[in-house]
């Protein structure tokens, strides 16, 4: 390339720059002068190059691609990307829960899957895991559950003692331990592995009419796992094996594929059904809804940049579009809030500008100021509303919003007890009737060296009561195994 074509390096207000290398100073060994802004900015620059990392979801990679609907279910929402033959941009982000930057891609952890579509309507964020339960089911006990995956504020080392002694005193964590513990906990990349919307959304139709859904994302790649020798392996020789596997396979043109499919609840049903449908610790049995196809996602384009269009983006379920909304769902109540204003704090309160963040939709609306802002209204746009110069004005017509009927009184509860509510049912039911007997042999071998790490002898033996509750003979194995004597198997709180 030849010096005339090479472009001139400038500041970031676009000004030439004398020099990449060397920094004026008062003769050739003096002082470095303070009016070198050149050297200021590129200093100060780098000393910002790291926005502080996610609490948690902190290690992940992700890509761009597409979402076709093939099908019809306009008969359940109203929402534009999902009628058929639309075709809808898309950004997904891959993580790990618990681990942090540096943290290998293979510890045993829930994976998240989150997706940005790009809708003619506006954003709409679906912030899932890899699992289609999880480990409480309000958002007041998270901040806890996170900490108790973390590590010890003194030693800065992991613990299983707080791991299991907050699991053991939180019994609707179990079915998704039992998740968690089982051969869906190691994938053996992020194309292998299922997706899940996990919380109940609700689904609106042109008419108004209201549904329940819940989002199952199905690999066409099929599921496969790592078993724990190949993980600890990989930890050590490839601590980034998710983040390089996704690259390359789209580097190559191999592109990930799933299938979209949803399980829909007539509203009512919701009212009397066996168990709680909102509880983001259960599952709707198949057999109950089952699964309806509605379109194909394709990863097809790596980021360009990591940091602007990985790093950067920013998920929120508060981000839904007309046709769909909330549900009574503690946690997701909860995440409506917290994921937004995480955002506001980790990358700005402008961040939605970000070209990765902004929606392809026109914004209109009263924001103003703030760090960072780079889009803003007109002059002859007034900043108040309501206003009697032109400016945007809701349209309750065109966003009809999602709804449910309250009953009343403030309570400190879990919620409306249902006929089959129960922590430890649809773990024992995944457990005996799902995984295989292979796959058991391999849980019994994995929750055996998870609790042989516990320290406390209390926490060990809440920790066997807990899985005696799941299955009697799960729990007569664990402690047969960690030569523990027979543990009350009634059934009742070990705490």
């Amino acid at each position: 390339m030849s010096a005339e074509s090479v472009p001139q390096t400038t500041s970031q207000s676009g000004a030439p720059v004398v020099s990449d290398a060397h920094s004026p100073s008062v003769g050739p060994d003096g002082a470095i002068i303070l009016t070198d802004h050149y050297l200021v900015e590129k200093l100060a620059q780098f000393n910002r190059e790291r926005v502080p990392e996610r609490v948690v979801h902190a290690k992940g990679g992700g890509a761009f691609g597409t979402f076709e609907t093939t099908s019809d279910v306009s008969q359940y929402t109203k929402a534009a990307l999902f009628q058929p033959g639309v075709s809808t941009d898309l950004l997904i982000r891959f993580s790990s829960v618990a681990g942090e930057q540096g943290s290998p891609d293979t510890w045993r952890d829930p994976r998240g899957f989150a997706l940005k579509f790009y809708t003619t309507e506006g954003n709409y964020d679906l912030v899932g895991n890899n699992t289609p339960v999880f480990f409480i089911r309000d958002g007041i006990k998270f901040p806890d559950f996170i900490h108790s995956q973390k590590r010890l504020p003194g030693s800065n080392l992991r613990d299983a003692d707080m791991q299991w002694d907050f699991w053991t005193l939180s019994p609707e964590s179990a079915h998704q331990v039992t998740w968690l513990m089982g051969d869906r906990g190691l994938p053996r990349s992020w194309r292998f592995m299922q997706g899940y919307g996990s919380h109940t959304y609700q689904w609106i139709n042109a008419a108004g009419e209201r549904f329940w859904v819940k989002y199952h994302f199905t690999s066409q790649q099929g599921v496969e796992g790592l078993t724990g020798e190949e993980a600890e392996q990989l930890a050590g020789s490839d601590a980034d094996h998710h983040i390089r596997d996704l690259y390359e396979a789209i580097e190559e043109g191999s592109f990930p594929k799933w299938d979209l499919s949803v399980q829909v609840m007539p509203y009512e049903d919701a009212k009397t059904y066996r168990f709680n449908p909102f509880d983001l610790t259960k599952v709707w049995p198949f057999a109950d809804y089952p699964r309806i196809p509605v379109g194909t996602m394709t990863l097809n384009r790596n980021p360009e940049n990591y940091f602007a269009q990985i790093e950067q983006a920013a998920f929120a379920p508060s981000n839904f579009v007309p046709g769909i909304a909330a549900s009574p769902d503690k946690m997701l109540q909860a995440r409506i809030f917290s994921y937004a204003d995480a955002h506001r704090y980790r990358v700005g309160t402008n961040h939605a500008q970000l070209p990765v963040n902004a929606p392809k939709a026109q914004v209109h609306n009263y924001s103003q100021n703030g760090a960072a802002r780079y889009h803003f209204n007109a002059p002859t746009v007034p900043n108040y509303a309501p206003n009697s110069k032109g400016g945007p004005a809701a349209d309750e017509s065109l966003f009809q919003p999602g709804g449910w009927e309250n009953d009343g009184e403030l309570t400190l509860s879990a919620g409306r007890l249902h006929a089959e509510d129960s922590d430890f049912g649809q773990a024992g039911t995944l457990y005996r009737e799902v995984f295989d007997d292979a796959a058991r042999e391999r849980f019994l071998a994995t929750i055996t060296g998870a609790v042989g790490g516990v320290q406390d002898p209390a926490i060990r033996d809440r920790a066997i009561a807990y899985w005696t509750q799941v299955d009697t003979e799960l729990g007569e194995s664990l402690a047969a195994n960690l030569g523990v004597g027979r543990t009350d198997l009634s059934g009742e709180s070990q705490v």
